[in-house]
């Protein structure tokens, strides 16, 4: 029996699911090839994760320390272990990856408590984030010591710069430090048309989950330091969460083609663009109805049951609140217009039926 490698998949067959479905950039495969090769030291000692160091204080500060880690929900746990003792508790909008999509993880791996906040649009407010901001000498309930804010948020939705300064103040004020999950934060940032640093350190985040593989990286998140203070255990949380990665290089070396250049920012006003066009098309649609305002690569819209069940048998994507009728469509750094205009066009069909 023949064992050698072949393609498995279609290459020309693209969907709406999610952006993790997109392969890696062409640029992130070749600086994989150009990290490939002889040897370097492993668990971050290489060269390549030294230089990230550089990159990374380009875009977040003179303090700003990354470290590489496998992937999203990795990132979030060492990050919120970073930031909270044993008794320590994490608010967050109730619709928060942390919450809804991470299996318990920081919970049960993290050892910390998650108290959430039902929003309307994803995003908390100081005076949301109040309805769980008490209780600190209470020996009864755990502590609440993070705000976790998501940029973009899990409805699609972004913070502007005053808002999340605003949340940070408002923290910090109560004694609380602030994480910012961001998986999607070259979406943000798109979106906003501003600098990552101007919503993140500049803004008194103390430490950043930043994504890389949502925007066309192959692998690998990081977990980026802000807060000089909040570094001291990372080396050994990193690894008693099982997120130190032996061959680190490849990690960061797609993280230095991501960030060095402009290649973060070009597949996010792509993606974003593709979101928006898809949004356009479906707009006008009888039946259709956008959710939630489309400011990033996510489409939040509702129809009905049947139409979705038909739709998904020829584009693949998922239900968001299936009781509702609720879906999510995403766009991803290599969406192109003729799949946004057939997946309009399908809707439109299967609306008409």
């Amino acid at each position: 029996m023949r064992t050698d490698a072949r393609r498995h998949h279609d290459p020309e067959v693209s969907g709406f699911a999610s952006d993790n479905y997109a392969g890696a950039h062409p640029e992130i495969l070749a600086a994989l090839a150009l990290a490939n090769g002889g040897h370097q030291v492993s668990y971050g000692e290489d060269d390549y994760t030294a230089h990230l160091q550089f990159v990374m204080r380009s875009h977040f500060g003179p303090h700003a320390q990354a470290f590489p880690v496998f992937n999203g929900t990795g990132a979030n746990v060492v990050a919120l272990q970073a930031l909270t003792d044993r008794w320590g508790a994490v608010i967050c909008a109730e619709t928060a990856h942390i919450n809804v999509d991470e299996c318990g993880a920081p919970e049960r791996v993290g050892g910390l408590k998650l108290l959430t906040v039902p929003t309307e649009d994803g995003k908390l407010t100081p005076e949301l984030i109040d309805r769980q901001a008490w209780g600190w000498d209470d020996e009864h309930r755990a502590m609440p010591q993070v705000v976790s804010i998501t940029q973009n948020t899990e409805l699609g939705t972004v913070y502007t710069v005053d808002e999340i300064r605003a949340i940070c103040d408002h923290a910090h004020e109560r004694g609380m430090k602030v994480h910012l999950d961001g998986a999607r934060i070259a979406n943000a940032a798109a979106s906003l048309d501003a600098p990552m640093r101007s919503f993140t350190n500049a803004a008194g985040v103390d430490i950043l989950s930043f994504g890389g593989t949502k925007n066309g990286m192959l692998f690998g998140e990081a977990v980026v330091v802000l807060d000089p203070d909040a570094a001291g255990a990372m080396k050994h949380l990193r690894k008693l969460s099982m997120q130190l990665a032996s061959k680190m290089r490849f990690i960061s070396v797609q993280l230095e083609a991501l960030l060095a250049r402009d290649l973060w920012l070009r597949n996010a006003r792509h993606a974003n663009a593709m979101a928006q066009r898809l949004a356009d098309g479906v707009r006008t649609v009888d039946g259709v109805e956008i959710l939630h305002p489309v400011q990033a690569n996510a489409v939040f819209a509702r129809l009905p049951h049947e139409v979705t069940e038909r739709l998904q048998k020829r584009y693949r994507f998922y239900f968001w609140d299936e009781a509702a009728g609720d879906v999510r469509w995403m766009c991803s750094f290599d969406t192109k217009e003729e799949d946004v205009d057939g997946f309009i066009t399908a809707v439109k069909e299967e609306m008409g039926r």
